[in-house]
């Protein structure tokens, strides 16, 4: 019998050192919580990109559905108003009212007083004053007599200033720092004058036919210190219209009367004149629109020739408003120019209006009960009547609300269809 033997074989394994097998360990453990890491980090940037474009398209939305209550609020026209707050007056029959600062001026012949946009009134100031008119700037403001020698000087919270003139009043101005300009006129002569709040006198310059002319406007910069002046005079016969401006400055000194220019318009009558704001101030006339540019001496810019009979002016900060009689049609045309002298709106429209004015980028118009608001787009807002005649208008904050002064004291109303 034959025995085998089998061989044991022995594989000998290197034995690993124990300080070796912690370090790789160690190592496995770091890199397994790299990779987490690196998990973790890559999780947080998809989900801040995730929410990011969930916002964003929420904006989107937004702005979409913003754009587009704005488009069916502006591009229809209203009809009826609904009343959603009334403020009673016993008095207003017998009251003037004038927007201003955000609220309402008050006056009569026997005070003056500022009504805020809850129809309380914040304080008040009597005087005696014939025939009072008042002309408001925004920061700033003045009521005169007509005709007499009083003129008060006015801001938000108060009567500043009382001015006496030596001779009856025809126009007066102001600039926001209350500077005031008047023209003064008697029988035989005309005065230019401006006057600080306390009342003295800053600037006198007497006028005649047979010199500069006779003064029919004034306007103040924002600052006070360039003036503009509208004379008309004859020559040969002939009707001339000169615009002049003075500078105060230290520009204005080195000049005669502190005249800087002077420009001329032969048989054409220059009637109403404005400052915008600091570089740009305009003039109206008979046939023609003109524009001036400079802050230290104005100078004619662009000359806007008017095929049309001009009915009303108007104006604000931004824009200058015209309506002007239409030829061969019924009817008027109402335009508005940027302070570019780039028309921007015109627009056909029936019916009339003893009151015109701007608001921001509406054109209100206003006489008796009946109301007719135009947007700059040249998108007719409102076309109907108020329940009382309408002494003053003006936009407040909301969708189509405004507040309205009457007979019957102050309403905020909102349009309806």
């Amino acid at each position: 019998m034959i025995r085998r033997r089998r061989k044991n074989l022995h594989v000998v394994r290197e034995q690993e050192d124990p300080t070796d097998r912690i370090v790789r360990e160690i190592l496995d453990e770091l890199n397994s919580e790299d990779g987490m890491q690196e998990t973790r980090e890559a999780q947080r940037e998809r989900k801040k990109k995730s929410a990011r474009r969930r916002v964003t398209a929420g904006l989107v939305l937004l702005a979409l559905l913003i754009t587009g209550v704005g488009l069916l609020v502006n591009l229809q026209t209203y009809g009826h108003v609904r009343v959603t707050e009334l403020y009673k007056n016993e008095t207003a029959v017998n009251n003037g009212y004038k927007e201003f600062a955000g609220g309402i001026l008050k006056y009569s012949r026997d005070g003056i007083s500022y009504l805020d946009q809850s129809g309380e009134e914040r304080w008040n100031h009597s005087y005696q004053i014939k025939t009072p008119f008042i002309e408001t700037g925004r920061e700033s403001a003045v009521i005169a007599d007509k005709g007499g020698n009083d003129i008060l000087i006015i801001r938000k919270d108060g009567v500043k200033g009382e001015v006496q003139t030596s001779m009856p009043i025809e126009k007066v101005c102001v600039s926001e720092q209350g500077i005031v300009g008047a023209i003064l006129k008697s029988d035989l002569t005309a005065e230019v004058l401006c006057y600080d709040m306390a009342g003295n006198i800053l600037v006198e310059h007497k006028t005649s036919l047979s010199g500069m002319g006779y003064p029919l406007d004034i306007a103040l910069s924002e600052d006070g210190r360039i003036l503009q002046v509208l004379y008309v005079y004859t020559q040969e016969g002939e009707l001339v219209s000169r615009v002049c401006y003075y500078n105060f400055g230290e520009r204005g000194e080195k000049e005669t009367d502190n005249q800087v220019s002077r420009q001329e318009y032969k048989d054409m009558l220059m009637t109403a004149g404005f400052f915008l704001n600091r570089s740009t101030s305009a003039a109206v006339g008979d046939n023609c629109l003109v524009f001036y540019r400079g802050e230290e001496a104005p100078k004619e810019a662009q000359r806007i020739n008017l095929e049309k009979e001009i009915k009303s002016v108007f104006h604000n900060e931004r824009y200058v408003g015209l309506v002007l009689r239409n030829e061969g049609k019924e009817g008027y045309e109402l335009r508005l120019y940027n302070t570019g002298g780039k028309m921007v709106m015109s627009k056909d429209f029936q019916g009339e209006y003893s009151n015109v004015k701007l608001c921001g980028g509406q054109v209100i118009m206003y006489d008796g009960k009946k109301c007719s608001i135009f947007m700059r787009s040249g998108i007719q807002k409102f076309a109907g009547e108020m329940s009382n005649n309408i002494m003053e208008i003006y936009p407040i904050a909301g969708v189509n609300k405004y507040i309205v002064m009457s007979a019957n004291g102050m309403e905020k109303i909102r349009l309806v269809k």
